[in-house]
């Protein structure tokens, strides 16, 4: 059995995920970023190693990808997320068209082609309101815990909407809004659903016309996952892991990768611990 490993060094959360030439995912773990990515990213694979009853020196491959991905030492190859994120979304939906992934910092929107390859993507600008980041910043202004978010907007009755593009001024705003007594899960809604008009703004731009595939740490909230539904349409697809989706294409890479180097058997590699 030959077995890969894919590693998403992410601004928010290091992922990685284990699978083996099957095609089968053998285990996951996520841990918290911190500024030694060398560090974090072998305290996560070594933590999914030993989730799948293996030391690390059974895997045969291994992929970065995220912003650290050129920071760990150990890797094979390191890969766009971007790539990864689209690939990913294909295996678990093959009728995906289009992909949104919104992270810590970031969202993209990407366009694929023929077996989950991309066509053309855009991402947001530099401003982080269009990310998951701000929806910490907005929990921290509303003493809210970052867990508790996706439950409070998706029970929320009504949106507060949020107007901003800037993250100063849309943390303005909502204090505006506690001091007229907006309630959190109000406000929370009117983030969610910001979120969703930005995105929806960023996939026109790659042509979006259904098909989507939503990923990314922010997708594990409901009310992101409401939100998206309301604005891009009910057919949008959300996998069971969403935050995991680039180190799971990282893995389908991986293995691409050692096909081309050993045809003959796929791989037949080891590796050092």
């Amino acid at each position: 059995m030959i077995v890969v490993a894919g590693l998403d060094v992410g601004s928010g959360g290091t992922k990685c995920v284990l699978m083996d030439s099957s095609r089968k995912v053998l285990s996951r773990a996520a841990v918290r970023t911190r500024a030694n990515f060398e560090e974090v990213a072998r305290e996560a694979f070594e933590e999914a190693a030993a989730g799948a009853g293996l030391k690390t020196g059974d895997v045969a491959y291994v992929a970065t990808t995220g912003l650290g991905r050129y920071s760990i030492s150990f890797r094979d190859v390191q890969i766009t997320d971007i790539t990864c994120g689209a690939r990913g979304a294909w295996f678990l939906f093959p009728a995906t068209k289009f992909v949104l992934d919104i992270g810590a910092q970031s969202t993209r929107a990407i366009r694929l082609q023929e077996g989950g390859r991309v066509r053309e993507f855009h991402c947001n600008e530099k401003c982080a309101a269009g990310s998951g980041g701000f929806l910490e910043r907005a929990a921290r202004y509303l003493e809210v815990p970052v867990a508790d978010i996706g439950a409070l907007s998706a029970g929320a009755p009504s949106a507060q909407p949020i107007s901003s593009v800037c993250a100063v001024l849309a943390e303005t705003e909502i204090i505006n809004h506690v001091s007229d007594g907006a309630t959190p899960d109000r406000i929370l809604r009117g983030v969610h659903e910001s979120l969703a008009d930005r995105a929806l703004g960023l996939l026109k731009r790659v042509g979006y016309d259904g098909g989507l595939t939503l990923i990314g740490g922010v997708a594990r909230q409901e009310g992101m996952v409401q939100a998206a539904r309301l604005k891009l349409g009910a057919g949008v697809n959300v996998p069971d892991h969403p935050h995991f989706a680039c180190a799971l294409g990282a893995c389908l890479l991986a293995f691409q990768r050692l096909a081309r180097r050993h045809p003959e058997t796929g791989a037949t590699i080891g590796r050092t611990a």
